[in-house]
């Protein structure tokens, strides 16, 4: 995949490259942006399921999508999680990334470390772990018996959202998904069990991008424990 920046700021939909308007912006270019926005996360009505549009006067525009300079070390193609800030970055060829806002654990993402991307699904199953349900007993009742076991089959009503990839270390699982969500309100907020939520409109964009074998990295805080697996939600 080439990702230059040039190329890869073609390849995206036009609403990807608008980056944060400087101080002093021209009336005009604030009413190009609101429509770029209004463009790029308006409903989505070609998918498996229908995707609604997005109410951009819920959502700090710091959190929706941009392209923006971004130095790091990281190879193109990389994902860099930091959860405190609450963004995702993409990082790109000549400095660059495409930065999405998302949402972490309420307590923090407790984890850091590298992973890699083992598995990509459209429209996954949800599968909480036995610790969930032994905090939220009434959750039995809104699963199903699935291949892999109780869970939700995919779908709007999900957690899991349109999309997701699965991060794993070596054969183990992390149990942290990058994914989806239909409460676009929440990005830039403490409000899972511990994975990083999207917006639709963005994961399917990540997602798009993102072959499996994707190296992942999260960056910690002070005190986090690396290498540490968690609930998956």
């Amino acid at each position: 995949m080439d990702l230059n920046r040039r190329a890869f700021v073609l390849g995206l939909p036009a609403a990807a490259v608008c980056s944060a308007l400087p101080a002093g912006s021209s009336l005009a270019q604030q009413v190009l942006a609101r429509s770029t926005y209004q463009a790029i996360y308006a409903p989505i009505d070609d998918d498996l399921y229908p995707i609604p549009g997005v109410d951009l006067s819920k959502i700090n525009q710091n959190y929706l999508r941009k392209v923006v300079p971004y130095e790091t070390s990281e190879a193109p193609g990389t994902i860099v999680i930091d959860p405190r800030s609450r963004y995702l970055y993409l990082v790109l060829r000549d400095g660059m990334a495409v930065r999405y806002g998302v949402g972490v654990g309420r307590s923090g993402f407790s984890w850091s470390g590298t992973a890699v991307i083992k598995d990509k699904q459209e429209w996954p199953d949800w599968y909480p772990p036995k610790e969930m349900f032994g905090r939220q007993p009434e959750l039995m009742e809104q699963m199903g018996e699935l291949p892999g076991g109780a869970g939700m089959p995919g779908g709007p009503g999900n957690p899991l959202g349109a999309r997701a990839m699965y991060l794993w270390q070596g054969n183990k699982d992390t149990l942290y998904r990058i994914h989806g969500t239909f409460e676009p309100w929440t990005i830039g907020t403490n409000v899972s069990s511990g994975c990083i939520r999207m917006i639709n409109q963005d994961v399917i964009d990540l997602y798009n991008h993102t072959p499996i074998g994707t190296k992942v990295v999260v960056l910690g805080s002070p005190g986090n424990k690396r290498n540490h697996a968690a609930p998956r939600a």
